[in-house]
C-alpha cells in the first residue's frame, strides 16, 4: 500500500485535492509546476498531472525520435 493508497494530497501550492499520481521533483519543476522542494518525490491530482502531461509532451516525443522508439 502506497502514499496514494493511503490518501496523500496534492504537492501544488494551493491545492488540497487528492493525489493520483506521482513523478519525481525535478520533472515537475521543469514542467512549470509550483512545487515545494525538499523531497524527491510530488504527489499531483488529477488535474495536475494532465497539466502535467500537456507540457512534457513535446519533450517525451523529441525523445522518442532522439532514440528511435
Amino acid at each position: 500500500m502506497g502514499r496514494i493508497d493511503k490518501g496523500v494530497k496534492c504537492s501544488v501550492s494551493g491545492c488540497s485535492r487528492e493525489a493520483v499520481r506521482s513523478q519525481s521533483t525535478q520533472k515537475a519543476k521543469s514542467a512549470g509546476l509550483n512545487v515545494g522542494s525538499g523531497t524527491k518525490r510530488v504527489y499531483l491530482c488529477r488535474e495536475h498531472y494532465k497539466e502535467f502531461k500537456k507540457k512534457t509532451k513535446k519533450d517525451k516525443t523529441i525523445d522518442k525520435w532522439r532514440y528511435g522508439t
